[in-house]
């Protein structure tokens, strides 16, 4: 049965995912903090409270609300060339989910299988963005290595800083609170 404190908690880790969406570091290729977030959420609340939090998150955004990055919100921003990579959360969430037992054994179990699920994430996002491009500018406007230099590439690096910064903060949280995903 679903207590008020896993709610409270799920609802909060929403709150934070939208928050990290509308910061925005201005590097030459800027990026937002959303990935973290994700991260955060899934190590704090585990695989089952993670996704909740990413799918409110997701069905807040389709509905209109202006949750994802740039304050955008609706059902466009999902079906637009960029909306893969948020469906592609869902998906390392429920990976997470799937994995969620060997990845609190070790922490280092835990970000391969983060790292596996923002890989997951890149692909999904990555087909969407090359299908989205030709739908919208013809067939092969958009080749997968172009997408990949243009929509991946640039951020893997940061990604991977955001993987581990949601370690470094999971662990220091996670004493202090009692999560209900983490009985």
């Amino acid at each position: 049965m679903t207590s008020l404190k896993e709610m409270i908690q799920t609802a909060v880790m929403v709150v934070v995912i939208t928050v990290c969406a509308w910061i925005t570091i201005p590097l030459a290729v800027p990026f937002t903090l959303q990935t973290f977030a994700v991260f955060l959420s899934l190590r704090l609340l585990g695989g089952k409270w993670g996704s909740c939090s990413i799918l409110v998150y997701l069905l807040l955004g389709a509905v209109g609300v202006p949750v994802f990055a740039g304050f955008k919100g609706g059902v466009g921003a999902l079906l637009g060339p960029t909306g893969g990579y948020l469906l592609g959360f869902l998906i390392c969430a429920l990976l997470y989910w799937l994995l969620e037992k060997p990845c609190r054994a070790k922490a280092r179990i835990e970000d391969l299988v983060l790292l596996c699920g923002l890989f997951l994430c890149y692909a999904f996002g990555t087909a969407w963005f090359v299908y989205v491009m030709g739908m919208k500018n013809g067939a092969g406007s958009m080749g997968i290595v172009q997408a990949l230099l243009l929509c991946v590439v640039p951020f893997i690096i940061p990604d991977l800083v955001k993987l581990w910064l949601s370690g470094m903060l999971a662990r220091r949280v996670m004493p202090l609170i009692p999560l209900a995903g983490r009985k």
